[in-house]
């Protein structure tokens, strides 16, 4: 999509419910509340409220579901690594985060080994990381002094956040995964063959429109080939992208 406008799933979800799903006759989009849909938006900036007001700082709410999201996204992925043996026990050792949390889990349970101690490790990372984001934005919310939602969305700074001292060990825990797992070579071949498969199907469907079916094709001409395309794939699962794949190039299944 670049030089079609990008792409930006939290733009897309945006896109998503007030545009592409339909279920009133009267109106696109899922006749959301503007709350909601600010919620959606996460960590985009200058955005505009139903009374033509500008901020630059998203809702409480929002803010909130944007770390959420991270915490949720990292633990799972610590997870996934240590399972598929991606990453082992010493490269862990070194990382801030797991040291520390693996310290506190063996104080209360000694006798806990493979395979259950990662998993009480993980669980006591996301524990740690949520009381540290609680009373952390508590403080900030009590000394920013706000009293509406407008206040927050003025605030020259984020309201939720972490302590001084997570945000730092959570930097080089994101650093770690990206050079630990992400670009793992298991990983990034994974993620090269998607990349494939989604530069193919969506290559087919620019030059055969048609396959995209009437509800689509029908959005062409208001939305342009390429954007439609993009909206059409975004909403696909990953089993029905695989098939589409398998369809247009004649192959079984990739697994």
């Amino acid at each position: 999509m670049i030089g079609d406008g990008g792409f930006d799933h939290n733009r897309q979800s945006l896109r998503l419910v007030e545009l592409l799903e339909n279920p009133y006759p009267g109106f696109p989009g899922l006749n959301l509340t503007f709350e909601v849909r600010e919620g959606l938006r996460k960590n985009e900036h200058a955005f505009e409220t139903p009374d033509g007001s500008k901020f630059s700082r998203p809702s409480l709410e929002a803010q909130i579901a944007d770390l959420a999201d991270e915490i949720t996204y990292y633990s799972h992925d610590l997870d996934d690594a240590v399972d598929f043996e991606i990453l082992s026990a010493e490269q862990l050792r070194d990382v801030t985060v797991w040291r520390r949390n693996c310290e506190r889990v063996l104080s209360r349970y000694p006798d806990a080994r493979e395979p259950d101690l990662p998993k009480l490790i993980i669980r006591d990372i996301i524990d740690t990381e949520v009381r540290d984001l609680i009373a952390t934005s508590a403080k900030s919310i009590a000394d920013a002094g706000v009293q509406s939602a407008d206040d927050v969305r003025r605030h020259p700074n984020r309201l939720i956040r972490y302590s001084g001292e997570l945000a730092e060990a959570n930097r080089a825990l994101r650093k770690f995964l990206y050079a630990n797992v992400y670009y793992h070579p298991r990983v990034a071949g994974i993620n090269q063959r998607a990349c494939e498969m989604l530069r193919k199907v969506f290559e087919a469907y620019v030059v055969d429109p048609a396959r995209l079916g009437e509800a689509a094709t029908r959005r062409i001409e208001k939305e342009g080939l390429h954007r439609t395309v993009c909206d059409y794939i975004a909403g696909m699962t990953d089993r029905y992208l695989m098939e589409e794949f398998s369809r247009i190039n004649g192959d079984a299944v990739m697994e």
